[in-house]
């Protein structure tokens, strides 16, 4: 239990390191006009771990159950949540629950807009505009 939580922990960090550099590295080749580096982990993150739970789910893949947890939740983790929220949905409207899938999807987007933007609210009704 201990070690699970240490490799996960140590595989976060990787992506969060990844994630930065990959930012880093977006904003000097194509400018920051865009959020090229969020975008590109992203659309990286949500392809990964759907080929990481596909794999882990082939029992001829290799992948075992440790080094799904340690590469999603772990890594992937790091290198963005939206992948999660992109797994959670996709399976959602794999298993039929449609309804399910639709609320997640609008639940979230404008939930996280709004939340975002009651916060921003919140900040600047505490430490000025």
């Amino acid at each position: 239990m201990l070690l699970r939580f240490l490799l996960v922990c140590l595989a976060g960090a990787a992506g969060t390191g990844t994630r930065y550099l990959v930012s880093l590295g977006a904003g000097k080749l194509l400018g920051a006009a865009f959020p090229w580096g969020t975008l590109f982990v992203n659309l990286a993150g949500c392809f990964l771990i759907a080929a990481i739970v596909h794999a882990s789910l082939v029992k001829t893949s290799g992948v075992s159950d440790l080094t799904r947890l340690v590469l999603t939740t772990g890594f992937m983790g790091g290198l963005t949540t939206y992948s999660s929220f992109n797994l959670e949905t996709t399976t959602l409207l794999r298993d039929g629950s449609y309804r399910l899938a639709a609320t997640n999807f609008g639940v979230t987007v404008v939930g996280c807009f709004v939340a975002g933007m009651l916060g921003l609210a919140a900040a600047r009704a505490i430490f000025g505009a």
